[in-house]
């Protein structure tokens, strides 16, 4: 974590602007919070219009982006590039390790929470991340 005086942003998945996603590219948007000294000071609502499943491209039968389809992460990690982390409740490799390349920390929950609290737990170094990346397919 950064040190005290050092202004991060954490992104967090969301599908209503209120809660955390279950799948990172399926959000419809992103609460970015902004945080200083270790407390959130601030937060903007960045619509999903990088990632197909976002803007439902990839559902049911049409959920071939991790096979043969195209991959978007690259889009959404740039998108979310001037971030620090990014979390949610489940992730994929292939958007875990897009997020890694931009330089950004992709960080899957272990329980649910409001954006607000794993915020503030993750900053503190206290968040509980689940076991590995993939609670979803992509």
């Amino acid at each position: 974590m950064p040190e005290g005086g050092d202004v991060m942003k954490i992104a967090v998945a969301s599908s209503d602007g209120m809660s955390i996603a279950e799948h990172f590219g399926g959000s419809c948007c992103f609460i970015v919070f902004h945080v200083e000294d270790r407390a959130i000071t601030g937060e903007e609502i960045r619509d999903n219009t990088f990632a197909g499943h976002g803007e439902g491209e990839y559902t049911g039968e049409n959920d071939a982006h991790g096979l043969n389809g195209p991959n978007d992460h690259d889009g959404i990690a740039a998108a979310l590039g001037d971030c620090n982390a990014v979390l949610a409740r489940g992730m994929g490799g292939k958007a875990a390790t897009a997020l890694i390349a931009a330089g950004v920390t992709p960080f899957v929950l272990k329980e649910p929470l409001s954006p607000e609290r794993a915020v503030e737990l993750f900053v503190s170094g206290k968040l509980e991340a689940a076991g590995a990346f993939h609670r979803c397919d992509d």
